[in-house]
């Protein structure tokens, strides 16, 4: 069963009536500990019949589970609160989808037995702050991790997750496994989870190859809370439990620390990234806080920034400054994006954390590659070329130039221009076939490349108000109107960049 499309809209009127319409879009992106944090399944905005709240008293229960929340938030340091308060928005929301679903007639018990456990559950949060190391219980809002000390300083990491958004056999996310962590760099733990083999495959020579798939777990200490990362992602039906997504979060204490923890000396500073996690203004700033690999990265983005300008010549300085302006937003909503995947549209209303947090790191991790790897003393065609949007490598051979690439657009990539291009370079312009209105260009100016100048132009008047084309074929799939024009940048070559592009495209 599919959710009704409305859903989305409905999140954010689920809390004290937060309105929807004009500001759903922004919402989409908003940090979620920026709103209230009471949910309201009745009432004229409430996903619940009216017939169900009769039978039930939701709000009431409801109104505890906030209760217990503000005395948590109350015990927790500022850093901290935000992220406990998202935590609490992914409940909400979670729950909603149960109450929008119920039928009428027939109330699901399992919706008050969640708001019961979740009260608990944060009732015991209070009495976990200031615990020192990483062993005992962490809970969110999608399950636990339960952390035992093991020999040579590892530690055996429990995990037991599970979620039901009431919609169907694959909204239904579980995962319990066992396994052990070993001391990684900068602070963090790491092993991998257990994994199945895949069918055994026969090779050319005719012996059957048994083929695993592993990805590699990891927790560290970010303030008051335990970070737990997988790390990579594929195919769940390979791992030693059904579903891996909701395994990255941020876990907090649950009660009062054994003896035993204040022997673990571990780190438990807060890794800041380069804005007031205090106050974290999007979904992706909050995330960012929560991770201290996420946090370091935005530093090394900021610290290779500044380093990078005065390199630049004033041209080539406004234009990556005009580029970075598009890539902060782009990175405000590549966490959302991601993790409510539109293009899933069996599970887009779930919780993906893990690919959310990945896609992520791979977004900083392509960028810092482009200002680490700037090439701004590069001449002609030949290399590497990217921009927030687009990427193109061209290769010479004497005066005869090759070039593949693309350009997308923000989330919808389907929504793409493929760049290929052969031909001859004369008087250090490319053109490509001289027969069409519209030809493939390529051409410098300053240190960076501009693809396609003209086609800005073409496209505003490809096609007709009544749709019919005019003039030169479109160059971009799915909507002629689009654009191929586009200013890249020379870089280096990197790990970073390709695993990127494999994500994205």
């Amino acid at each position: 069963m599919l959710v009704p499309r409305r859903l989305l809209a409905l999140l954010a009127a689920l809390i004290l009536g937060c309105p929807t319409g004009a500001g759903a879009m922004d919402d989409f992106v908003r940090a979620s500990s920026s709103g209230p944090t009471l949910l309201r399944l009745c009432g004229k905005d409430g996903p619940a019949s009216e017939a169900t709240c009769k039978a039930q008293p939701y709000d009431a229960l409801a109104g505890r589970m906030e209760d217990a929340l503000k005395a948590a938030l109350a015990k927790a340091p500022a850093t901290t609160r935000p992220l406990l308060k998202r935590d609490q928005a992914w409940f909400n929301e979670m729950l909603a989808n149960i109450a929008q679903l119920m039928p009428p007639d027939n109330p699901d018990a399992t919706l008050i037995a969640l708001i019961k456990q979740r009260t608990e559950t944060l009732a015991g949060l209070a009495p976990g702050f200031g615990r020192s190391g990483v062993a005992g219980r962490w809970l969110d809002a999608f399950g636990s991790v339960t952390v035992t000390p093991a020999a040579n300083g590892a530690y055996s990491v429990s995990i037991d997750t599970q979620s039901d958004y009431r919609a169907g056999e694959e909204t239904v996310w579980e995962c319990h496994l066992t396994t052990e962590l070993t001391p990684g760099d900068n602070g963090w733990w790491k092993g991998m989870i257990p994994a199945v083999p895949e069918p055994a495959h026969v090779t050319k020579d005719g012996i059957a190859v048994p083929a695993q798939k592993q990805s590699v777990l990891k927790m560290r200490r970010q303030g008051e809370t335990l970070r737990v990362v997988v790390d990579s992602s594929g195919d769940d039906a390979l791992h030693a439990c059904r579903r891996t997504y909701q395994i990255t979060g941020s876990y907090f204490a649950s009660g009062a620390p054994e003896a035993s923890a204040a022997a673990d000396k571990t780190d438990t500073s807060f890794v800041a990234p380069s804005f007031d996690c205090v106050r974290p203004a999007s979904a992706s700033d909050e995330e960012i806080c929560a991770d201290p690999e996420l946090a370091d990265n935005d530093l090394r983005l900021n610290r290779t920034w500044k380093a990078l300008q005065p390199r630049l010549d004033d041209a080539t300085r406004r234009a990556l400054a005009e580029d970075q302006r598009h890539w902060v937003q782009t990175q405000v909503w590549q966490y959302p994006e991601h993790l409510h995947p539109a293009w899933d549209k069996r599970t887009y209303f779930m919780h993906d954390t893990v690919d959310g947090r990945n896609d992520l790191k791979i977004l900083q991790r392509e960028r810092i590659a482009l200002l680490e790897g700037f090439d701004e003393n590069r001449n002609g065609f030949a290399g590497l070329w990217l921009g927030y949007t687009a990427i193109l490598k061209v290769d010479m051979n004497g005066d005869v130039l090759k070039a593949d690439g693309w350009k997308w657009t923000q989330g919808l990539w389907k929504e793409a221009c493929d760049f290929e291009m052969s031909g001859r370079v004369s008087g250090g312009l490319f053109r490509s076939r001289n027969d069409r209105v519209n030809p493939d260009t390529l051409e410098r100016d300053h240190a960076t490349l501009i693809v396609n100048g003209r086609d800005d132009a073409f496209a505003e008047k490809r096609f007709s108000d009544d749709g019919k084309r005019l003039g030169d074929e479109p160059k971009c799939q799915r909507s002629g109107s689009l654009s191929s024009t586009t200013r890249l940048f020379p870089v280096r070559p990197s790990p970073d960049i390709e695993a990127a592009q494999h994500t994205f495209r």
